[in-house]
């Protein structure tokens, strides 16, 4: 069953990152186009995490967050190993770290995340993401759904 959550994991990465070489290959920087009223796709680079936070460090966030992914990353193979036959569980954790991986080769390669979804209202702009964000946003919300499931010991959660 583990091979199944790690093949879904490699699925996020391979659509992430050939979303993200789509993007850099068809939008100059900063370049955008509106699809909807309330969405655009824009190329961005994020050199720092969620929200660009630490954005301008000065470099150290590259290193930083690439620690941070590959921590995680192993970390969460780890629960994988011993969690796989819970699907909801599996399920989030395959979604985060495939989204972590697809982000965490853009830090490599590149020293900054492709970034190209953009949502809007009028004037205010929620910051671009990708697809890899996403994978983490869909695998942190199930992470919650299935923290209100029954307790993995079959007692009725409180």
């Amino acid at each position: 069953m583990l091979n199944r959550w790690l093949g879904l994991s490699v699925l996020v990465i391979v659509l992430d990152q050939i979303s993200k070489l789509w993007i850099s290959s068809h939008f100059a920087y900063g370049e955008g186009l509106q699809v909807l009223s309330v969405f655009n796709l824009v190329l961005a680079h994020n050199t720092g995490a969620a929200f660009s936070f630490l954005n301008d460090a000065g470099g150290m966030q590259r290193w930083l967050f690439s620690i941070i992914a590959i921590v995680a990353s192993a970390w969460i193979v780890m629960l994988l190993r011993r969690h796989s036959a819970q699907p909801l569980f599996a399920l989030a954790l395959s979604l985060i770290l495939g989204g972590a991986l697809g982000n965490l080769i853009d830090r490599i390669a590149y020293g900054y995340v492709v970034d190209f979804l953009s949502f809007h209202w009028d004037e205010h702009y929620f910051p671009a993401f990708n697809l890899a964000d996403s994978a983490i946003t869909c695998g942190a919300f199930l992470l919650i759904l299935d923290s209100f499931k029954e307790n993995k010991h079959g007692a009725a959660a409180s």
